[in-house]
């Protein structure tokens, strides 16, 4: 009897053995893809929808290079919407590969599908390498033009604003951002402000975005206070820098009165990090 007992023992273990290995190396899962298109007048939104044979979770690589996030969670159904306003290509048609991960954490690495881009992709390369930078550069030193008001007086100003962290993402700028400014008020007693402030960002379709802001500013000597302002972005250029127009209202601690600020700015997030 014992050994009988044994026995069963022995090919019960075998068995429960066996189903553990069967599920530690599920098959390969299937893709099946459904969509890959960027349509026109989409803002160069490229969308990508796939099945795949079971759940798991997956991201999608284009050109072996851009790599973005589809499903954090097991799911059979995957989408995403991914903004190509900022990314490169060498050819009008783009290959893209699905990755995918099981319930056990095994990856796997899809067929190689595509799609064709409908606008002209942003090639950057070689002497255009060299030509972005430049102009980057330009544009990341060259200052905002203003107009200043105090107590009825009027004065040309120039303020640098440079974005430090942004917060990702709406589709074609962050959602929101925290910046440093320097500004340089003609003919002022105080002449140089120092800012630190956080912007919100809301897109619009008629023009590029809505932004309201509060920074805190100081000249390191009697002047300190806070400045509520409103941004809007007008247009793009180079589709990497956008034009806006921005008022902003600085109350000062230690006066009755305040100053007016106009003008028109560069917004870019080309040397700015991405949280």
């Amino acid at each position: 009897m014992k050994s009988i007992f044994g026995i069963l023992l022995i090919l019960c273990s075998l068995q429960i053995n066996n189903y553990a290995q069967n599920e530690e190396y599920q098959e390969e899962p299937e893709i099946f893809l459904i969509d890959a298109f960027c349509k026109p007048d989409s803002n160069r939104i490229l969308i990508i929808t796939y099945y795949s044979s079971y759940p798991v979770k997956s991201k999608v690589v284009l050109e072996n290079k851009y790599e973005f996030k589809v499903s954090e969670e097991l799911t059979e159904l995957h989408k995403i919407r991914i903004d190509l306003s900022n990314l490169s290509f060498e050819d009008k048609q783009v290959d893209f590969v699905v990755k995918s991960i099981d319930s056990l954490g095994n990856e796997y690495t899809s067929e190689t599908f595509d799609f064709d881009l409908p606008f002209e992709p942003n090639v950057i390369g070689g002497s255009n390498i060299l030509t972005l930078c430049l102009f980057g550069g330009a544009v990341f030193l060259l200052p905002n033009p203003g107009l200043v008001v105090q107590n009825n007086k009027a004065e040309w100003s120039l303020t640098k604003e440079i974005p430090l962290l942004a917060f990702r993402k709406g589709y074609n700028y962050a959602s929101s951002y925290i910046s440093f400014e320097l500004s340089y008020f003609n003919n002022f007693e105080n002449k140089f402000n120092y800012r630190l402030g956080y912007k919100k960002i809301w897109e619009v379709k008629s023009i590029e975005f809505i932004s309201a802001g509060i920074s805190g500013f100081t000249n390191f000597k009697n002047n300190s206070g806070f400045s509520p302002e409103v941004t809007i972005g007008l247009f793009k250029l180079y589709e990497s820098f956008t034009i806006y127009g921005r008022y902003r209202y600085n109350y000062i601690f230690s006066t009755d009165y305040g100053i007016h600020e106009f003008y028109l700015g560069f917004y870019s997030g080309f040397f700015t990090i991405y949280l």
